[in-house]
C-alpha cells in the first residue's frame, strides 16, 4: 500500500536535525555535554563560518558554487542522457572513491532497489554498472555479460592518470575496440575530466569523445554534484535539477549567520566538541535502505577530509574521527552490541525517513502465539523507524551519545539537502581542527608507490623504497 504524499513544499521538505541526544539531560553528565559548552564555543564555530565564505569568495570552496552555476551544464547533461538512452542498453562508470560512490549513492536512493534487473524498473533508461575496484574477477563478470556495441562508458578522472581507472579505460577501449573496430571507439565513451590538464582530456580529443568537466576548485569527495554524480543520474532518469534545488535550498540554510539557525554549523561544532571528549568515531546509521549508500559516500567524505597528519602551521597534530557506516535495522543484529555496551568512543547519527513512499502492512496470523501475533495489522514503516526509536531510547539508557537527522521523504530534492549539509558541516570541522579539509597528501602517498612498483617515469624514487624496505621477512610470515 502506497502511502500519501503529505509534504509539498521546499519547507516541508527541510531535513530536521534533532540534537537532544547529545546532552546530559538526556544521557548523563559524563558522556554528555551541555548547551552552555556549546554556547560557550559557538564563537570558534562563527569564525570557522566566516572563513568558510571568505574563502568561498576567493574561489577556494568549489563545492558551493555547484548549485548556482550548473545551468548550461544541467542542459548538457540532460541532452546527452535523452540522446543516448535508447542507442544503449548498458552505462558502465570508471571511476574510483569520489568518481564512484557518489553515483551509487544518487541511483540506490532515487531509482527502483532492482533497478538493473527489470526493464519495468528502468523506464527505457540503460543499466547503471560502477565498476569502482580493479579486482581482476569483478572486472572479467562484468564485461563477459555485456554487449559492448550496446554499452557506454564514462570514464572519470580528473588527471587522467588514476591507475584504477585508466587501467579498466584501457581494457574497455579494447573490449570495444574489437567489437566495433578502432574508428568507432569513441562513440561508446565519455570522459569526465579537468578541462585544461590531464591526459584524459588528450584521449577525449583524440578519440572524439563526448566530454563532461570537473571544475578544478571542487576535489572528488565533493564532486557528487558535479557531473561527476550528475551524468549517471541523467542517464538513469533522475531528476538532477532537483537535485541541485535541494542543494541549492540547504545552501541558503549554511550560510546563515545565526548558529542556532544553521544546523550544519552547529553539528560541525557538536561533531569537533563530540571528538574532543574522546567520541573518535562517527557512526552514520540510515534507517533507510535507500540512503544505505549515502553513508558509504559520508564515510570517504569524513574521512579523507579530516584525517589528517599536520594542522595548517605544519605541526604533528594526527587527527581525524573514524567514520563507520551501519544500516538499522539490520546492524542492530551486527553492530549494535557494541555501540551499547562497548567503549564510549562514538557518536551516531541516525538518518529517519519520516515518510516512506511503501508502507506496507503486516498481515495478522496466528494471533494465539503471544510473541508473533502483535504484528500484524501494524505496517513496515511503523515496524522499521519503531526500531529506530528504540535503539535510540537503549543508547540514551547506556549513556551514549546520539543524534537524527530526520528526512521528510527520500527523493531528489532532499538527497541534494543531505549531500550540502554533510559536504559544509565537513567544512566546519576542518576549520575547527585548524587542518587542510580539502587535500589527501596521505592517499596520494600510496597512489605514488603503486606508480613507482608498476615503472612509471618520474617515480623510480619510490620503486628504489619499496626494493629496499617493503618487502617482508619470510620468518614473519606465519
Amino acid at each position: 500500500m502506497s502511502a500519501e504524499k503529505k509534504v509539498q513544499s521546499e519547507d516541508d521538505l527541510r531535513l530536521k536535525l534533532d540534537i537532544n541526544n547529545v546532552f546530559t539531560e538526556m544521557i548523563g553528565q559524563e558522556h554528555g555535554m551541555t548547551i552552555e559548552e556549546l554556547e560557550e564555543a559557538k564563537d570558534k564555530a562563527l569564525k570557522a563560518h566566516d572563513n568558510i565564505l571568505k574563502e568561498e569568495a576567493e574561489g577556494k570552496m568549489g563545492f558551493m558554487e555547484l548549485p548556482h552555476e550548473q545551468k548550461e551544464v544541467v542542459k548538457k547533461l540532460k541532452a546527452t542522457a535523452e540522446e543516448l538512452k535508447d542507442k544503449f542498453d548498458n552505462f558502465v562508470v570508471l571511476g574510483i572513491g569520489g568518481s564512484a560512490l557518489g553515483n551509487i549513492a544518487v541511483q540506490t536512493a532515487v531509482n527502483d532497489p532492482h533497478y538493473n534487473l527489470f526493464e519495468e524498473a528502468r523506464n527505457g533508461y540503460p543499466r547503471l554498472f560502477v565498476s569502482d575496484n580493479v579486482d581482476p574477477e569483478g572486472i572479467k563478470a562484468l564485461l563477459d555479460k555485456l554487449d559492448p556495441e550496446k554499452t557506454l562508458f564514462n570514464v572519470i578522472s580528473k588527471s587522467g592518470s588514476t591507475a584504477e581507472t585508466m587501467s579498466q579505460f584501457l581494457l574497455a577501449r579494447k573490449f570495444v575496440a574489437d567489437a566495433v573496430g578502432e574508428e568507432n571507439v569513441g562513440e561508446h565513451f565519455i570522459a569526465t575530466t579537468s578541462k585544461d590538464s590531464g591526459y584524459l582530456i588528450e584521449i577525449a580529443e583524440r578519440e572524439d569523445m563526448k566530454k563532461f568537466f570537473i571544475p578544478d576548485n571542487v576535489g572528488g569527495r565533493f564532486s557528487v554534484l558535479t557531473p561527476v554524480g550528475l551524468l549517471s543520474a541523467a542517464m538513469t532518469g533522475v531528476d538532477i535539477e532537483k537535485l541541485l534545488e535541494g542543494a541549492a535550498y540547504m545552501d541558503k540554510i549554511c550560510r546563515k549567520a545565526d548558529f542556532w539557525e544553521n544546523p550544519a554549523l552547529v553539528n560541525g561544532l557538536i561533531q569537533y566538541l563530540a571528538y574532543k571528549k574522546g567520541k573518535v568515531m562517527s557512526v552514520m546509521m540510515p534507517y533507510s535502505d535507500r540512503l544505505r549508500d549515502v553513508a558509504d559516500w559520508y564515510r570517504q567524505l569524513w574521512a579523507e577530509s579530516l584525517g589528517k597528519e599536520v594542522d595548517r602551521q605544519g605541526n604533528t597534530v594526527n587527527v581525524g574521527p573514524t567514520p563507520i557506516k551501519a544500516l538499522g535495522a539490520t546492524d542492530q543484529h551486527s553492530q549494535a552490541q557494541l555501540y551499547m555496551e562497548g567503549p564510549f568512543d562514538k557518536i551516531i547519527t541516525f538518518l529517519e525517513v519520516e515518510n516512506f513512499a511503501e508502507e506496507l502492512e503486516i498481515p495478522g496470523a496466528y494471533q494465539d502465539l503471544d510473541g508473533l501475533g502483535y504484528l500484524g495489522g501494524h505496517s513496515f514503516a511503523e515496524l522499521i523507524n519503531t526500531e529506530k526509536w528504540a535503539t535510540e531510547l537503549a543508547l540514551n539508557k547506556r549513556e551514549r551519545m546520539n543524534q537524527t537527522l530526520k528526512v521528510p521523504e527520500v527523493n531528489e530534492f532532499t538527497l541534494g539537502q543531505l549531500f550540502y549539509f554533510f559536504e559544509f558541516q565537513t567544512a566546519v570541522t576542518g576549520e575547527l581542527l585548524d587542518i587542510n579539509t580539502f587535500n589527501q597528501p596521505g592517499v596520494e602517498l600510496g597512489k605514488n608507490y603503486t606508480y613507482g612498483i608498476f615503472g612509471r617515469d618520474g617515480y623510480q624514487d619510490k620503486k628504489e623504497e619499496y626494493d629496499q624496505s617493503a618487502k617482508p621477512k619470510d620468518d614473519l610470515i606465519l
